[in-house]
């Protein structure tokens, strides 16, 4: 098929609206630093977004996001290495990367997926253009251009899918989507020729879906992962940290995610219509769950339910939502290498111009490997999965335990964080095709599946070991069972009140006015570099 001209112009004018925002929120945050950028302004936007644009870029954090935002942080790794230590930060650093790099990489996949069946445009082109521009605005604006950028496509998102809704819910194609909760018809070609098509059909279980007792433990994980493991994001903090206030800064993470939850509506309606429909009888003219392409059931939807105008719309819903998320990761990503691993492990005494243009390096090269791996690796979404794991399992016990348990230090993090690993490699994963090493009980071998929670029970081993291990070095070194010169962390020497903080862990509070970022009294590992 030729490509859609219409929809190309359509798509182009949306882009260019972006990348115009984008660019004038970079401008207007210059205008507010005459004499150049510091670092922080550029990851966290000069701690000045407000109500509104905050409430729009960012969701959750019940019993994070406030001590986060009142320590005075500017990313989540800080915490981490204020306590144990800057390389310790630096091996957690993998797999928030991983997380950011890979999720940038699998919607940007998506994306090409859709234009490809909306607009017949190359999907080589469409991902290559999308991931330029994200990444051209948010090389010069930093936080100040994701986050204005962010509230644009949101109203995109919501204009664009429930425009789409009524015109696809009205088609005479589609039956009365309350009558396929439960069953619906699947068409299965009994003669896929060209010029002779039937097809067999058969009830299947509706858009409610069906609960198997079966797969009960492998719900209950994922369950836990989503909300949990949804926490640990820099992408998620660095909203946080840009607020205004540590008040604030909690009181935006509810908001947002009521708006979040009103944001899913018109997906889950979407997904309704599509298995409503009797698509045969569409110009698409198969079953997309027959074909294997449920998972492209929104363009499908706007492509073959709505006239023409509408579908364009909903094109540019989705091509918002993509880049919403993409900028976001890679400035995340970016931030996290430029300020916790290059800074803090390499250059202590890098400038902050210096940093600035190794953030600016680092976007590029971020987004430009989530563009390659988008374009080349085809199980991108399991290596998503994978990695999200690895941030449930890693990074959630870590948090929770740096944020709310002070006495853990870097030998109880450093084998929680091995512990965990192991664990979830060890559980195998299909999606990519590991193997399992370890068979937890009620393990299917049919389809080689891990019925078991399995990726709870490391995330509760890694805690477990953290606080173990925390404990039992504390008891040992502070009583003297082992002699403090084996102290290798430096968690309990003795010289260690006489540091105090380094220069790196000055953050601002509220008010603005420079402070240390720990409580006075309170320990800091003094000399980790010999971990």
């Amino acid at each position: 098929m030729a490509v859609n001209i219409p929809g190309i112009i359509a798509i182009v004018i949306f882009y260019l609206l972006i990348l115009g925002i984008g660019l004038w929120a970079a401008r207007r945050g210059a205008k507010k630093n005459p004499d150049g950028p510091e670092s922080e302004d550029v990851m966290l936007a000069g701690r000045d977004i407000g109500l509104v644009v905050g409430m729009f870029t960012m969701t959750g954090g019940l019993f994070f996001a406030k001590k986060m935002r009142a320590a005075g942080y500017v990313t989540m790794l800080d915490p981490f290495q204020r306590r144990y230590g800057e390389r310790m930060g630096g091996l957690l650093f993998i797999p928030a990367l991983l997380g950011e790099v890979f999720w940038s990489a699998a919607i940007l996949s998506a994306l090409g997926a859709t234009l490809k069946v909306v607009l017949e445009l190359d999907i080589n082109t469409a991902v290559i253009v999308s991931a330029a521009i994200a990444v051209f605005y948010t090389l010069f604006g930093g936080l100040y251009s994701v986050a204005y950028t962010d509230v644009i496509q949101l109203f995109c998102i919501f204009v664009g899918l429930w425009l789409s809704i009524p015109f696809a819910l009205t088609n005479p194609l589609v039956s009365e989507i309350g009558t396929t909760t439960l069953t619906r018809l699947l068409y299965t070609p009994v003669n896929a020729s060209v010029y002779n098509r039937t097809f067999n059909e058969t009830e299947t279980a509706g858009w409610y879906g069906t609960w198997d007792v079966k797969y009960t433990g492998v719900w209950i994980d994922f369950a836990l992962l989503l909300m949990c493991g949804g926490v640990p994001w820099q992408v998620y903090f660095q909203r946080v940290l840009s607020s205004r206030s540590a008040g604030r800064a909690q009181f935006l993470s509810f908001a947002a995610a009521i708006g979040c939850l009103i944001m899913t509506i018109p997906s889950i309606l979407i997904g309704a219509i599509g298995a409503s429909t009797d698509w045969p009888a569409t110009s698409y003219g198969k079953d997309p769950a027959v074909e294997g392409e449920a998972g492209l059931i929104l363009p499908l939807v706007l492509q073959h339910l709505t006239p023409v105008w509408v579908s364009f719309f909903g094109l540019g819903a989705v091509s918002a939502a993509v880049m919403s998320s993409a900028d976001s990761s890679i400035l995340s990503a970016s931030s996290m290498f430029s300020r916790n691993v290059y800074k803090l492990v390499f250059r202590q005494k890098a400038s902050e111009r210096e940093i600035i243009w190794v953030m600016r390096a680092s976007i590029f090269v971020m987004g430009a490997l989530a563009t390659v791996l988008a374009l080349t690796i085809k199980t991108i979404y399991g290596l998503f999965v994978l990695c999200g794991d690895l941030v449930f399992v890693i990074l959630f016990p870590q948090l929770v335990c740096v944020v709310h348990l002070e006495f853990t230090n870097t030998y109880g993090s450093l084998c929680g964080y091995i512990v965990g690993m192991i664990l979830r490699l060890c559980g195998g994963e299909t999606i990519i095709g590991l193997p399992p090493a370890i068979k937890y009980p009620f393990f299917e071998e049919s389809s080689n599946t891990q019925l078991f929670p399995f990726r709870t029970l490391a995330m509760l081993c890694s805690f477990a070991t953290i606080l173990l291990v925390s404990l039992i070095t504390e008891r040992l070194f502070k009583g003297e069972v082992v002699p403090l010169k084996y102290d290798i962390a430096g968690c309990y020497s003795p010289d260690r009140a006489q540091n105090g903080p380094k220069a790196t862990d000055v953050a601002m509070n509220d008010a603005g006015n420079p402070k240390t970022a720990f409580p006075e009294g309170k320990y800091t590992p003094h000399d980790p570099s010999t971990l």
